[in-house]
């Protein structure tokens, strides 16, 4: 491909819109335009990187043994409400009415739409394990969408769901996709990390996040400082330390603590750390109220109490059902004398000599004794672990980082295949229930994650395995005969090869065709000039780095081929091996 005959309209200046590198770079480099507000067009460099990235992602889906489909991204309301996550997935979900008057959605996930196929195409056990998988359009309502294609309202994703006859089955199909995909983001050139995570609005018990560390990550991730444990905050846990119970705490005594609504204000006017003070939050579950005690220095995670509660849906109460539950205005809540469920985080079993809300207009008690004086249903994991806190795996410190979710693996168990009546019969002809994992990867996002990580204050520094082109190939005197010929006789062995080329044939200065070479980030520049071929030679540079080297115009084809070749090897932990 020549470069003028081909569309790269790359800018000099970082648009004022792009906020992270990453978005700065595919625009600046003619990856992508901006139609609206999360809408990106795809230039003709950023579709060949997208297809070369969707291309890895599904030989590893073939290779770990899942079969493609292609599922519509229309899906009936119905099939939905079968689930309750036509309500539960909230404006997040685009919804709209055929002339029929019938609802549809525009699919933002599959689950329910391949639990349908599934349930009506299999009947035996022997049609089981089945793992399938497409690569489609999916569409989000995000309420700010930003950072390119980080957080798009439309996106491509590739999602794979997997059906077997038991839960032992079905960690094996969960480890095969976890394979898969560790190999797979290897051979995009990332570096990954799994990290234990929430199942969130798709369910079950179980997960992973596959997360790309950077600081502009929209995710934070705590990690230990000494071993491999690594979490969402929405899962991540902490050790904790319970001490004896309490043999002296002095009798409760209430304080007056007049307009202090908040911990801060009663810490102030109390002169004590927050941490002395419990924290009594008031939620409903499932439309039933029930509190939550942590200490004040914490957050609740209600990721952590709708999964130890089994809710459907968690809120914040109002004003109204506190002043009901508790007999006081927002901010004086506590335990003493409450009758809905307490749930209390582990670090306040057996605190004492404590401070906690009266359930009584600007008063606050003293000397509260949690095992002694409130009734706690039960003492659980319930604030977001943060830094500098323990690990659970070994006892080391815990640090907070950030990281950019590309994929998500989940095991769901039954929750859909009970919905959708999915069964099978059995060796004795029993009908049994299905078990399920979903296996996600943000196809768009992960290409921008490659820039992310990999870039220079240059531009792009593509791994050869997902560069638009592999080569630039820049003419620097395009008007000049011999160089006309040397570079199209390079370009079709190289072609002829298997490696796919971009002659810079631009009539500009060689400075432009190198700073746009760097800017697009080519793995492999290789520059024929009058000079250098006066000397028999054309010069190759790696973008990743290191100095240039002329080589003969006899043997360069196969200089440059074995330079990509290796360069892919490297990123292929299947050919390693």
């Amino acid at each position: 491909m020549r470069w003028t005959r081909t569309l790269i309209p790359t800018l000099r200046e970082d648009p004022q819109d792009a906020e992270i590198d990453s978005h700065k770079l595919m625009l600046r480099a003619g990856l992508i335009r901006k139609l609206s507000g999360g809408l990106y067009i795809f230039m003709p460099l950023g579709l060949r990187a997208l297809k070369k990235v969707e291309a890895i992602v599904r030989e590893e889906m073939d290779r770990a043994g899942a079969l493609e489909i292609l599922m519509p991204a229309l899906q009936p309301a119905e099939l939905w409400e079968k689930t309750g996550r036509l309500t539960t997935m909230g404006p997040g979900m685009f919804k709209l009415k055929d002339r029929q008057d019938r609802l549809l959605a525009l699919g933002p996930t599959h689950e329910e739409v391949v639990t349908d196929l599934i349930t009506r195409e299999i009947n035996s056990y022997r049609q089981l394990p089945c793992t399938v998988y497409q690569i489609q359009t999916k569409f989000r309502d995000e309420i700010r969408p930003r950072f390119g294609l980080m957080r798009a309202k439309e996106f491509i994703m590739k999602d794979a769901y997997s059906f077997d006859t038991s839960a032992d089955a079905a960690d094996i199909s969960y480890q095969a996709m976890y394979d898969a995909y560790a190999r797979l983001f290897t051979r995009c050139g990332l570096r990954v990390k799994p990290v234990e995570a929430d199942t969130g609005a798709i369910g079950g018990k179980w997960s992973h996040e596959f997360m790309v560390m950077a600081d502009s990550g929209e995710d934070a991730v705590i990690e230990c400082t000494a071993c491999s444990y690594a979490a969402n905050v929405e899962k991540a846990e902490r050790a904790v330390t319970v001490p004896a119970p309490c043999t002296a705490c002095p009798v409760v005594e209430p304080v007056a603590t007049p307009n202090t609504r908040t911990i801060e204000a009663v810490a102030a006017f109390l002169k004590v750390p927050a941490a002395r003070i419990v924290k009594t939050v008031i939620f409903t579950a499932d439309s039933k109220p029930v509190a939550a005690l942590v200490p004040g220095d914490r957050e609740v995670n209600e990721h952590k109490l709708l999964r130890i509660l089994g809710a459907k849906t968690l809120e914040r109460a109002d004003d109204a059902t506190v002043a009901r539950v508790t007999g006081a205005p927002v901010g004086y809540a506590g335990p003493i004398g409450l009758t809905i469920p307490i749930y209390a985080d582990q670090a306040l079993e057996n605190a004492c000599d404590i401070i906690a809300g009266a359930n009584a207009a600007d008063t606050h008690l003293l000397h509260v004794c949690i095992g002694r004086d409130a009734r706690v249903t039960a003492f659980c994991d319930l604030v977001n672990a943060c830094e500098d806190d323990i690990c659970p795996r070994c006892a080391k410190p815990l640090r907070l980082t950030r990281g950019i979710e590309v994929g998500h693996v989940f095991k769901l168990g039954t929750k859909y295949t009970e919905a959708f009546d999915s069964r099978y019969l059995n060796e004795a002809g029993k009908a049994e229930i299905m078990i399920m994992g979903c296996y996600g990867i943000g196809v768009t996002r992960t290409l921008q994650a490659i820039i992310e990580q990999c870039h220079d204050a240059n531009g792009i520094v593509w791994p050869a395995s997902v560069a638009p082109y592999a080569v630039a190939l820049l003419s620097l005197d395009p008007k000049d005969e011999s160089v006309r010929t040397a570079v199209a006789n390079l370009e079709r062995q190289l072609e002829s090869n298997g490696i796919d080329v971009l002659v810079d044939d631009r009539d500009d200065r060689p400075g432009v065709k190198f700073k746009d070479a760097d800017l697009v980030g080519f793995p492999f520049r290789v520059v024929v000039g009058a000079k250098s071929l006066a000397k028999g030679c054309v010069e190759l540079k790696r973008r990743s780095g290191g100095d240039s080297e002329l080589i003969p115009i006899e043997t360069a084809a196969v200089r440059i081929g074995q330079a990509v070749a290796e360069a892919r090897a490297a990123l292929n932990p299947v050919s390693a091996n």
